[in-house]
């Protein structure tokens, strides 16, 4: 670690988001120190950050949020000034097949970072020790904790939506919203929430939507999609994320929420259309030894799941309005980009 320097804990950076976020944040800021901490369960791999092990200004430390002793000897030893808490379980059919894991991680490990942070930062509610007044809980969430909306292309969710999670996942994360507000309000902890739409982009694991479509396409296996392909997703590429969070930890007004979304509602079958389409510009079929005409010919239809949320759109008018906040890819620009960098690392030829 470098001396004189303000040392962050960013908390599952081995992941998809906090692994595009980290590069980005070292990059853009020469005075921060960054510790990772990360089980590294499946969905987390640290080659996602190998163009960051190599900096003098970046640790890792394989471990568990919830692991109290840990997360105190992080805060001392380095003397953590700020959290950015991107680690959550976050895969919705592995909550309804095992919703314990997600309560332990997202609930108490959530409240664990929360109440040691409290600690290391202030002496009693409200009253905060010398040298912390800046110090910042980034805590990042998502839009599925509102719930689902209806086909009213006018109906977003705002800050103001009440809660309404439908499925073990968005309800643990629902939970862990409330409880960061509740250390601001009770406590006085300088803290701020994020609430995002689905993310697409490098980095992402392979058991969601897009690489899954991307995967199956180029190995030229079935593309499964749930029920009639209609369920709507607003599709943030995920650098405007990392931006977003940016903006958010240096200049939001503490105890503010922010949603932060892409305004690309797409349908999930046009979501797997347009990736076919990319790909059979770039990866053209051979018909007669592939016996298909078109990658999306692959399409299979399978059953639903259970408690699938038909709509999420994000109105992000907020973020824009006061801290400046605009998406620099559009859902044309970003899914290309997203396409060229799997086909490159399944070792697909552009």
């Amino acid at each position: 670690m470098t001396n004189n320097q303000t040392t962050i804990l960013l908390t599952g950076c081995a992941g998809f988001i906090g692994s595009n976020f980290v590069p980005y944040f070292l990059d853009k800021y020469s005075n921060y120190n960054i510790i990772n901490l990360d089980l590294l369960t499946y969905a987390g791999n640290l080659d996602n950050l190998k163009e960051c092990q190599n900096n003098p200004r970046y640790k890792f430390i394989k471990g568990d949020i919830c692991n109290r002793e840990l997360v105190e000897f992080i805060f001392n030893e380095y003397d953590i000034r700020g959290v950015i808490h991107f680690a959550a379980e976050s895969h919705v059919d592995n909550s309804i097949k095992n919703p314990n894991i997600f309560i332990q991680t997202n609930v108490l490990g959530t409240q664990n970072l929360l109440n040691i942070a409290y600690k290391h930062w202030m002496n009693s509610p409200f009253e905060t020790k010398n040298g912390y007044e800046n110090a910042r809980f980034h805590h990042i969430s998502t839009d599925e904790v509102y719930g689902s909306l209806s086909d009213n292309p006018n109906e977003l969710f705002t800050e103001f939506t009440p809660y309404a999670p439908n499925s073990p996942y968005s309800a643990s994360k629902a939970s862990s919203d409330m409880i960061a507000r509740a250390y601001h309000e009770t406590y006085g902890l300088n803290l701020v929430i994020t609430n995002c739409s689905n993310n697409y982009g490098p980095k992402q694991h392979d058991e969601k939507l897009i690489p899954t479509i991307i995967k199956n396409a180029l190995a030229k296996k079935p593309i499964p999609i749930y029920g009639d392909g209609k369920n709507i997703r607003d599709w943030l590429y995920v650098l405007d994320h990392c931006k977003g969070i940016d903006l958010v930890f240096h200049k939001a007004k503490s105890g503010e929420t922010y949603n932060i979304g892409g305004k690309n509602e797409r349908t999930n079958l046009q979501i797997v259309n347009k990736i076919c389409e990319i790909l059979d510009n770039k990866v053209p079929l051979n018909v007669n030894n592939d016996k298909i005409n078109s990658y999306k010919d692959l399409i299979t239809f399978i059953k639903d799941r259970a408690g699938h949320d038909r709509r999420y759109a994000i109105d992000a008018r907020k973020l824009e309005n006061e801290l400046g906040w605009i998406s620099d890819e559009s859902f044309e620009s970003g899914i290309v980009k997203t396409v060229e960098w799997y086909m490159r690392k399944y070792e697909i030829e552009l």
